[in-house]
């Protein structure tokens, strides 16, 4: 028994006379960007804590 082969495969050719039909189509939606007068969301805990660790090891942090 043989194992896969390293070396790629290159695309078999169409059958003579075949075409490739291919249809564009748009699938992109336009959200209108009406959000700016929200506040930010609050960062998560696993975020808060990451950000107090860093300020722990910072020297000259501003916190004595």
């Amino acid at each position: 028994m043989t194992g896969p082969s390293s070396a790629p495969r290159g695309e078999r050719p169409g059958a003579p006379g075949i075409r490739w039909e291919t249809v564009l189509t748009s699938t992109e939606v336009v959200v209108p960007d009406d959000t700016w007068d929200e506040p930010p969301p609050k960062p998560s805990r696993a975020t808060r804590r990451a950000i107090a660790r860093k300020q722990r090891g910072k020297p000259n942090s501003g916190q004595r």
